[in-house]
């Protein structure tokens, strides 16, 4: 089976509201289409925090509509990115917070059982990093809470963390479920200083969606080749794991998104092709 070849919901389109990622409310259809033109085979849906109750995943005539686009356009929606939870993190020593936040993911997860997605995307970093001991253990409180939905529906939650290798993999053993699985971020990782062998060795059988993006070390997004990330070492690694899950293109944006998207798709192609 080919990977599915995507991208995070907005790359294709204008930024909305000067937001680099943004579910763009009022002409997120449009995309759809464009992505068909140019050949993607999905759409990774944004949930923002920002008028979350008008997203389509939290909204039933939304989600409605969004059916219908998938079945127009063959475009589907696989996975979904839940920045919600960097704003409203589900280990939150807020109770109101996680508790609402908990309530949103029993949500979205209903949504995801009727698009037949395979992954929700579960951000842990900046203000959601898991940077304490306290932050790790109500964190996995809430997770388990959840893993009986999660296995009901066959729906995994990728995590995605700014933890070093072995702490990620500590984490992951916490959890008694194959549902709780890796998000892995290529320019994430390379901003990080990280190893892309070492994170492959501790978790590459655990990844389930991946986030293709170039990042300088210790800096910012910058266009796929201009930065650490060392696509050839990652993907002829990720070659050794028979990796059937999404390949995701997050790359670096401009205003206006879709010509500097069609360039980075064509230069990207050849790495995506060594493990297709």
């Amino acid at each position: 089976m080919k990977n599915l070849i995507g991208t995070i919901q907005g790359r294709l389109l204008p930024k909305y509201k000067a937001r680099y990622q943004a579910h763009p409310l009022g002409y997120w259809e449009d995309e759809f289409y464009i992505a068909k033109d140019i050949g993607l085979d999905c759409i990774e849906f944004i949930l923002d925090y920002n008028d979350a109750e008008q997203n389509p995943m939290l909204n039933s005539v939304g989600l409605e509509k969004l059916k219908l686009i998938i079945a127009d356009t063959g475009v589907i929606v696989k996975t979904i990115c839940a920045d919600y939870f960097m704003e409203a993190p589900l280990h939150s020593k807020n109770d109101a917070i996680s508790e609402k936040s908990m309530s949103v993911l029993n949500e979205l997860l209903d949504s995801a059982d009727q698009l037949n997605v395979s992954d929700i995307v579960i951000p842990c970093v900046d203000q959601s990093s898991l940077s304490s001991d306290t932050a790790i253990g109500n964190f996995v409180q809430k997770i388990n809470k959840v893993i009986p939905n999660l296995e009901k529906r066959g729906v995994n939650l990728s995590l995605e963390t700014d933890l070093d290798p072995e702490n990620f993999l500590k984490l992951l053993n916490k959890f008694d479920s194959k549902r709780i699985t890796v998000n892995y971020d290529i320019g994430n990782s390379a901003s990080l200083g990280f190893d892309p062998i070492e994170e492959l060795n501790f978790y590459g059988d655990r990844i389930t969606d991946i986030h293709i993006k170039d990042r300088l070390l210790n800096g910012g997004p910058v266009t796929l080749g201009d930065g650490n990330a060392d696509f050839e070492l990652f993907f002829n690694k990720l070659k050794e794991f028979n990796y059937e899950g999404p390949l995701i293109i997050q790359a670096y944006r401009d205003e206006e998104g879709l010509e500097i998207f069609k360039k980075q798709k064509k230069w990207i192609q050849k790495y995506i092709d060594l493990v297709r």
